[in-house]
């Protein structure tokens, strides 16, 4: 897969910058509109930004989710 910066005109995408694709060649393109200028965060990068040490947080919580939600008893180890 190629990501390459550009801008639309009103009538076409144009690159900024020179690109390296084989001449006629079909291509499939999938368009993502940066906001501001900046591309967005990828959801990995969202989550690994919200990671929490909290020592009041229970250890067990990924393991025993189903009990902190909604009450069910705790699974065995």
């Amino acid at each position: 897969m190629i990501a390459l910066k550009a801008h639309y005109d009103g009538k076409v995408i144009i690159p900024d910058e020179p690109v390296n694709l084989p001449k006629d060649e079909a291509l499939v393109v999938h368009i993502e509109v940066a906001r501001d200028g900046k591309k967005g965060r990828s959801v990995l990068e969202w989550m690994d930004q919200l990671e929490v040490d909290d020592a009041s947080l229970p250890a067990d919580l990924a393991h025993q989710h189903d009990h902190y939600l909604y009450g069910t008893p705790k699974k065995e180890p």
